[in-house]
């Protein structure tokens, strides 16, 4: 019970590096990049994606296409607005962003914010092993046997070790991404 609810902590940190990880761009074009843009549709804030196609057709480029030619210019401005330092280009059917690839100086940023996400979620991490433990603790003063207790704990740590391990992966695999030209 205790293990599950350390597992379940733990895995939401996990999921929180991953959409963290992916708002991170390496240099190619994703979908993603422009993914909290918000449109203003007919008064309402609506995201990107619910009011248009969203294509990368090469690795340097993304498309959006609304599904109504009207909200080309909103979904313009919005592009421009979120400040994501990408340049819109409107052909009057579609908008076409073209990403700059990144300098070594950006690449080296992108890597640091990348392992600062990375120590957000180790912190989540060892918050999850510190409640469970605490729970452990105040099982064995009620209930449970100093074996038992100590076995519960062992098994929090080997999960923790798991998880920071996970982590561990897949910002390297991030930073290889960015530093990759």
């Amino acid at each position: 019970m205790i293990l599950d609810m350390a597992r379940e902590s733990m895995n939401a940190a996990l999921e929180h590096l991953i959409k963290g990880l992916a708002k991170i761009r390496a240099g190619k074009a994703h979908p993603s990049m422009v993914g909290g843009v918000m449109v203003d549709y007919y008064g309402t804030m609506t995201p990107l994606n619910q009011v248009s196609n969203i294509n990368t057709p090469d690795p340097r480029t993304i498309s959006i296409q609304p599904w109504e030619k009207s909200l080309l210019e909103q979904i313009e401005r919005a592009i421009m607005i979120a400040n994501l330092g990408l340049n819109p280009q409107n052909n009057g059917e579609l908008i076409m962003i073209n990403v700059p690839p990144l300098t070594e100086e950006r690449r080296i940023s992108l890597v640091k914010q990348t392992k600062g996400e990375g120590e957000h979620a180790k912190v989540s991490i060892r918050t999850a092993r510190k409640d469970a433990n605490d729970e452990i603790k105040r099982l064995q003063k009620e209930t449970i046997s100093d074996d038992l207790a100590k076995d519960a704990e062992d098994s929090v740590q080997k999960l923790t070790d798991s998880f920071s391990t996970k982590v561990d992966d897949m910002l390297a695999t991030k930073e290889k991404d960015i530093m990759t030209v």
